[in-house]
């Protein structure tokens, strides 16, 4: 027998037993079988199907670092969101995920994000006015249009109409929901295709498409320099000096709707809830925010210098990851610590479950920013929020610029106070916050 083998199974039987509570929320599901099984077991989730679940650290850095040329990503992004978001760089793999990540890397550079700085303020600015002070409201909607809307303008730095909008944001979210079902149910998958079901949200999706491509063809027949990412996406070149295509542009932009938005409105969203259980975290946000206002009106400054308000971030991230799970392939087999993995097994590794390890961290469930004043902790192979290796979020520092800001405005008008306890979630494709109610105090 291999010692791949010796993997501890949960049997297909105890996952269909279980199918309904791991549709609602599979943390519980898997947390269990963690604490019983160890840090990697075997799921089976059909006929000779299986998953290896895992929250091995260093596993996990093998796969994406160490040894990243032998993994690739698993089906579940490279054809089943690839459906709804097409070949972006998130769903791509190989020789044209490294021509993409090559053109595509110089729009997300600091320097460049510097120029979108002063639109993400005033986009952050303007949706924080649909905040009601005084009475308890569900702050996730605000964070979801608030990003959403970052987002949008970030790409199209002009007017685009309120319906446009609504239809790019409900595409979005509703074709994640229905790419959930599918995943957390396979053996309803050819359900939805008889039903229709799938096909109503491939129709959602070719719509956005054709919405996006009157968008990019309006701005190639305009003219003037709109300081914003499609104008960075449609002046750049591949190496032989050509354009991406329209259909490859309208993939990337699909991406960093599906991905740039959702997991920064839930980590707001969790930073919200945090502050407003930790009163001292508070206000040392509101007293650095006085400090770095009064040395200057420069948003780039305020970014640079507000150390106290990134750590509360880099915390509210380790407790509650956005990307809460990863997902790799190994293209030929391979042995970590003593396990084989044959060629083709599918790893989805647990960002949850790594970030409040005991072995890992201390007070692993406490909320305590001050531990991210060790440098080495943030690049420490048991912290991964936007990833790891070459396949790192290139959009990291445009949703750290986001985040920042979007603290800084929200602590310097606000006091934020619990309501609901304790802080709920819904795992859909990232971690939702859910029931996110809190109450809001003018600060001034």
């Amino acid at each position: 027998m291999s010692v791949s083998n010796k993997i501890p199974e949960v049997s297909f039987f105890k996952f269909l037993k279980h199918a309904n509570a791991i549709l609602q929320n599979p943390l519980p599901f898997h947390a269990k079988n963690f604490d019983t099984l160890g840090d990697i077991f075997r799921l089976k989730i059909g006929f000779g199907k299986s998953v290896l679940f895992c929250r091995d650290a260093g596993l996990l850095q093998h796969a994406l670092q160490k040894n990243q040329k032998n993994y690739t990503k698993s089906y579940i992004q490279t054809k089943d969101l690839a459906k709804y978001v097409g070949k972006g760089l998130l769903t791509a793999e190989g020789a044209h995920w490294q021509k993409q990540r090559k053109l595509i890397q110089p729009a997300f550079h600091k320097g460049q994000l510097k120029l979108l700085v002063d639109t993400i303020q005033k986009t952050i600015l303007a949706e924080l006015k649909n905040i009601k002070t005084g009475k308890p409201m569900d702050v996730f909607p605000v964070f979801n249009d608030l990003a959403f809307q970052t987002v949008i303008k970030s790409i199209f730095n002009i007017n685009i109409s309120g319906a446009d909008i609504d239809s790019l944001q409900h595409t979005t979210e509703a074709t994640q929901k229905m790419l959930v079902q599918e995943l957390r149910q396979p053996f309803f998958v050819w359900w939805f295709n008889l039903s229709g079901k799938t096909k109503k949200h491939l129709d959602l999706t070719q719509n956005s498409r054709t919405i996006l491509k009157r968008l990019v063809e309006e701005r190639k027949q305009s003219s003037g320099d709109h300081h914003d990412l499609l104008d960075m996406l449609l002046s750049a070149k591949y190496e032989d000096g050509s354009k991406m295509d329209e259909n490859q542009l309208v993939d990337e932009i699909l991406i960093l709707f599906a991905a740039g938005h959702e997991t920064t409105s839930n980590a707001l969203t969790f930073t919200c809830e945090l502050l407003a259980r930790n009163p001292t975290a508070q206000s040392k946000i509101a007293s650095e925010i006085k400090k770095i206002k009064s040395e200057s009106t420069d948003c780039m400054h305020w970014i640079k210098n507000a150390s106290y308000t990134k750590l509360v971030i880099e915390e509210s991230m380790r407790l509650f990851p956005p990307a809460y799970f990863m997902d790799r392939v190994n293209i030929e087999e391979d042995t970590y610590n003593g396990i084989v993995l044959p060629k083709g097994s599918n790893l989805l590794f647990s960002i949850y479950e790594i970030h409040r390890h005991s072995d890992f961290w201390k007070q692993p469930n406490e909320f305590i920013p001050e531990r991210f004043l060790d440098e080495n902790i943030k690049f420490s192979k048991n912290y991964f929020p936007f990833g790891a290796g070459p396949r790192m979020c290139i959009g990291n520092n445009f949703a750290m610029y986001e985040m920042i800001l979007a603290i800084i405005a929200l602590v310097a008008q606000f006091e934020i106070i619990e309501k609901e306890s304790p802080i709920q979630i819904k795992p859909l494709i990232t971690l939702k916050p859910h029931n996110a109610i809190l109450e809001f105090k003018n600060r001034i």
